[in-house]
């Protein structure tokens, strides 16, 4: 009769960020989304034209900066 072998090791996320470093990282997240928001508000002064051409641009750039944060910690097989 065959026996199934032992299970497979569980796969653990290892996250070695040091606190400090994603504070700073969601600040820069922070501001960036806020500048681009407010320079996309101030275009919509100048013209209507550059404001949805600088609504367009703002776009790219909130979910660029969204897809950085979304960065997945890296995974290693246990040995």
């Amino acid at each position: 009769m065959p026996r199934a072998g032992p299970p497979q090791v569980p796969r653990i996320s290892v996250s070695d960020d040091q606190p400090l470093r994603r504070v700073h990282f969601r600040l820069w997240q922070i501001s960036v989304s806020a500048v681009t928001v407010v320079v996309t508000c101030w275009s919509y002064t100048l013209h209507l034209a550059l404001g949805l051409a600088a609504t367009f641009l703002a776009k790219h750039i909130l979910v660029a900066v969204l897809a950085a944060g979304l960065e997945v910690p890296p995974v290693r097989e246990r040995e």
